[in-house]
C-alpha cells in the first residue's frame, strides 16, 4: 500500500471536492482519498499492484484540476 499527496492550486468551490473524491474513489486501487480544501492538497492511499500514482494524477488532471506537485510514499 502506497500514499501519494497533491499539491494544487487553489480550489474554487466545494463541490470541487466531491467531484475529486467521487472520481478518485471509483478508481480501482484506490483504498481512501482525502481532499484537503484549505490547504490545497489531495491525499490518496492505494494499492500500487494496480494502479500507479502517475495514473492518478492523471485521472485529476483529466477533470480539470492541475496538479502542481507530487509526493509519494
Amino acid at each position: 500500500m502506497k500514499k501519494v499527496v497533491f499539491l494544487m492550486e487553489p480550489f474554487s468551490c466545494p463541490s470541487c471536492v466531491k467531484k475529486i473524491e467521487g472520481a478518485l474513489g471509483r478508481a480501482n486501487g484506490v483504498q481512501q482519498v482525502k481532499v484537503l480544501f484549505h490547504s490545497n492538497k489531495i491525499r490518496v492511499q492505494f494499492d500500487d499492484s494496480v494502479v500507479a500514482a502517475e495514473e492518478l494524477q492523471q485521472l485529476v488532471e483529466k477533470l480539470g484540476y492541475p496538479v502542481l506537485n507530487r509526493k509519494v510514499s
